[in-house]
């Protein structure tokens, strides 16, 4: 499902050349739950965004479902990511004059609008957000606004699913709640990978890795 050969990623600053990514080997098959441990500035976010087409490696080889997305064109590659790939972030990333409802279906990626709002309306319902539909993200606590995203990178049923310290501002029942929905996700056969600093989601585990300063072990 998912493969890195050699993966190096550099940046360059005017006090030198930083590497993010050293030389990083990585393979996750389907269905796997995938934790990627590290402290802040090993390159956890960076190794994210590469496999999820939006960082380019500097060089080595990145398939994801078979498929090498940086030898695609741009406008491909946001196809892909956007019909195979859902991200939660630390941070939420909600538009802030979008309601609930309308936060999650603007990526459902449905043609049918019906079907769209019928799905979105059965995530709601599971997340435990009904009584916050016409809400704005300043209207809800950070535990509602992490399942809104949640909701939102999965309601279009992504064969994988980045989570980028999804629990990083949670308090402990809130982070428990989410975990209990990337579980659930897992069950019904998602691929995750799930970034953290902490050992919150172990049990859950597939493998565990551990990146730091670039190096993945």
């Amino acid at each position: 499902m998912i493969d890195l050969e050699n993966v190096s990623k550099i940046f360059k600053s005017p006090r030198g050349n930083v590497e993010a990514l050293r030389k990083v080997n990585f393979h996750a098959k389907k269905g796997e739950f995938v934790i990627i441990k590290g402290p802040s500035g090993s390159g956890k976010t960076t190794l994210l965004l590469s496999i999820g087409g939006m960082l380019h490696p500097t060089t080595g080889n990145l398939r994801v479902d078979n498929k090498n997305i940086y030898s695609m064109k741009q406008n491909k590659r946001t196809e892909f990511r956007a019909s195979c790939i859902g991200f939660v972030f630390q941070l939420f990333y909600l538009v802030p004059y979008l309601n609930v409802i309308e936060n999650i279906m603007l990526s459902a990626g449905l043609p049918d609008d019906e079907l769209k709002k019928e799905r979105t309306l059965d995530l709601i319902n599971i997340l435990r957000l009904t009584e916050r539909l016409m809400h704005y993200p300043s209207e809800l606590s950070a535990g509602e606004c992490q399942r809104v995203s949640l909701a939102r990178a999965i309601i279009h049923q992504p064969k994988i699913l980045l989570a980028d310290e999804p629990t990083g501002n949670l308090d402990s029942e809130n982070s428990q709640e989410v975990l209990k929905i990337i579980g659930q996700y897992h069950q019904q056969g998602g691929t995750i990978l799930f970034v953290t600093h902490t050992n919150i989601a172990d049990s859950f585990a597939s493998h565990i890795f551990h990146l730091e300063k670039g190096l993945l072990v």
